[in-house]
């Protein structure tokens, strides 16, 4: 989550950490996944953190939890990175404008599919281009507004893991960009 100067959560690779260091202030971490790998990260940065399960709960009552998380640490901007669940529609609305959301494709191509999926069918369609998407959430899965694309190319030996590695290295790098875009920079 991002407060102004930017306070961010919601993260998990190491790009995004890189991004939170010139860009942003992190107020919170949340994860669903108990022993995620970012809960670890926050804690040995001594940056808040919150485990918040999903199981046996409506997604409207889940997605409450974290909101009033997020209210209590003055967030202004929602990062979603590795986070692979769908918000309610009353979750978007309240934070309209205020979530991002990294995809591994270059949407519209491949929305609503799901990590190493996207990147078996952009093999599969033959496709010589891919990369990552940040855009707004809205209630409508990956249809939000694009605020960046970057892309790379899809080169002969490649395969579903070298492309998640390539898209990967450039999330944080279109992170950063489209924070300075949310900030008036660009």
């Amino acid at each position: 989550m991002i407060r102004r100067p930017p306070r961010s959560t919601l993260s998990s690779s190491s790009a995004a950490s890189d991004v939170y260091k010139r860009q942003a202030k992190i107020s919170i971490v949340i994860s669903n996944i108990e022993n995620a790998f970012i809960l670890k990260r926050a804690k040995n940065h001594n940056i808040k953190f919150a485990h918040i399960s999903h199981m046996a709960k409506k997604r409207e009552y889940f997605d409450k939890e974290i909101s009033f998380l997020m209210k209590e640490n003055d967030v202004d901007l929602i990062l979603l990175i590795g986070f692979m669940r769908i918000l309610s529609a009353s979750f978007c609305k309240q934070w309209r404008n205020k979530i991002l959301n990294v995809h591994p494709s270059l949407l519209p191509k491949y929305g609503g599919g799901m990590d190493i999926d996207v990147h078996k069918q952009v093999l599969l369609n033959g496709d010589k281009k891919t990369g990552c998407t940040i855009h707004y959430v809205n209630e409508n899965v990956d249809q939000g507004p694009i605020l960046v694309q970057k892309e790379c190319d899809v080169l002969p030996e490649d395969n579903e893991f070298t492309l998640k590695d390539k898209v990967q290295k450039l999330e944080g790098l279109a992170y950063i960009e489209a924070i300075k875009i949310f900030q008036g920079g660009l």
